[in-house]
């Protein structure tokens, strides 16, 4: 559920199956609020997708490479590429579209 700068590019980038990163920190009020929803989500996509959260203070070069400005992202991976991203508190269905689109990657490439 969660990863690390130190675990990032073999959770995410070598990644054979979609993933959704949740860039987040605990100072957010935002972040705290999403948090029982991208949990939920890990379980729901377990079979198709990742769906993992990065603290970007304790993780600052993941951030960084990323470009991550504002917290929370939630920035969607395929075969290490970045396919969607989204800032700020979203709806479950939003989320869902980047989960969704990843996966969809797939059949199309």
């Amino acid at each position: 559920m969660k990863t690390t700068d130190t675990t990032f590019e073999e959770q995410v980038l070598k990644s054979e199956r979609p993933v959704l990163v949740d860039f987040w920190a605990s100072w957010c009020p935002p972040c705290k609020m999403m948090q029982p929803l991208v949990d939920r989500l890990h379980d729901e996509y377990k079979d198709s997708a990742d769906v993992l959260s990065l603290n970007i203070d304790q993780n600052p070069q993941a951030a960084a490479q990323f470009q991550i400005s504002g917290v929370p992202t939630f920035v969607a991976f395929r075969d290490g590429k970045e396919v969607g991203r989204r800032t700020g508190a979203l709806t479950e269905n939003q989320l869902r579209q980047l989960i969704d689109g990843a996966n969809e990657q797939k059949a199309t490439a």
